[in-house]
């Protein structure tokens, strides 16, 4: 499973956990838009995607995350 952290600068790193290592985390429930403006997992793999309307929706997630103390999304 890939998870997302958000980092103290507010960008976010993906990491790989294995079945038996999966931390607490918070979902994000999403209405999928415009293809150009989703956040693809490339995109979040090259550091990409932050000018995406998509990306809008996994920062919001990231700081109530944070807010909930819990650090993976």
């Amino acid at each position: 499973m890939h998870l997302l952290r958000r980092c103290d600068t507010g960008d976010f790193s993906l990491t790989q956990f294995s079945a038996k290592a999966i931390p607490s985390y918070a979902i994000l429930s999403h209405t999928w838009g415009v293809d150009t403006e989703e956040v693809t997992f490339e995109d979040l793999t090259n550091g990409t995607g932050k000018s995406k309307l998509g990306y809008e929706n996994i920062r919001f997630c990231g700081e109530h995350a944070t807010q909930d103390g819990l650090e993976w999304l």
